[in-house]
């Protein structure tokens, strides 16, 4: 059985009930203090398969991401953290890489996973398992951090420092529905964008960038393709939802910079990226 942690401080402020796609995205006014390294946190930033950084959870939080990822893996009633079953190490579990580091962090900050920060971290947990039986446990691993996690209950949303977005085997989809009380969101496709789900079930919707865009930065953006990447933006954030694509370039120079300057103007959530200082020194002076 998973031990149960002592749950963090109670928040200072009034819990919130807020549409939970503008939550994620910082919409919620909030100061610009610092993380440990003395510069603001960063809006929009993803940290696509977090676990393989030297230091997982505490390197993309030390750049000021917003968003980090952890794959998981159902062995036995662990939630293994890793990219592939056969590489797996049991002291690797979803607890000891980021829900009781976050916890420790939440507890020392007043209750914000950056101290003085009103905003939520987004946690994407991908599974990898088939989808049903490994949400039916990540749920029950969820619970005992209650006080952290963004909790959704017939239908209204209470916003806390971390929220948990389940990504991955569209199994997960059915168990997490017929929940009254949900520690975790789901994580859609563009398909998804007008199918009715609630913002406060699925705030974000994700795919694959080569599905849908042939434009790879290089030259200048097909006009039929900036036109509907910006279409898709909106209607995702009409419907209270953020967008994330994957498998974008990530090779550092013109191209991806090119192409996270049009998912800006876009107004897409999250840019995704393996290369942490890369990303942050981009959104730095996208700011400036």
């Amino acid at each position: 059985m998973t031990p149960r942690p002592a749950r963090p401080r109670p928040h200072t402020r009034r819990a919130a009930v807020v549409t939970l796609g503008a939550a994620l995205a910082g919409s919620l006014a909030a100061p610009a203090l610092a993380t440990g390294g003395g510069r603001a946190p960063l809006r929009h930033a993803h940290a696509h398969n977090d676990y393989e950084h030297p230091h997982p959870l505490t390197d993309a939080l030390a750049h000021g991401f917003d968003s980090v990822e952890a794959d998981i893996w159902l062995v036995g009633e662990q939630l293994l953290v890793g990219h592939d079953a056969g590489r797996l190490d049991p002291r690797r579990t979803l607890e000891s890489l980021y829900l009781d580091p976050l916890l420790r962090r939440v507890r020392a900050n007043d209750g914000r996973v950056y101290r003085g920060y009103d905003r939520t971290l987004q946690l994407l947990i991908d599974i990898k398992s088939p989808g049903g039986p490994a949400y039916r446990e990540l749920s029950r691993h969820l619970r005992p951090y209650h006080g952290m996690l963004t909790v959704a209950a017939d239908g209204r949303v209470r916003r806390g420092a971390v929220t948990a977005v389940v990504s991955g085997d569209r199994g997960a989809r059915g168990p997490m529905a017929a929940e009254r009380v949900r520690h975790a969101f789901y994580d859609g496709r563009l398909g998804d964008l007008g199918g009715g789900a609630p913002a406060s079930f699925m705030p974000l919707v994700s795919d694959d960038w080569g599905l849908h865009f042939t434009w790879r930065g290089v030259g200048p953006v097909p006009e039929h393709e900036r036109a509907r990447l910006r279409r898709l933006a909106a209607a995702a954030r009409g419907e209270g939802r953020q967008v994330r694509f994957w498998a974008t370039p990530d090779a550092p120079g013109p191209a991806r910079e090119a192409l996270w300057r049009e998912l800006l103007a876009a107004g897409a959530g999250y840019l995704n990226t393996d290369d942490l200082a890369g990303l942050e020194a981009f959104l730095r002076a996208a700011r400036r």
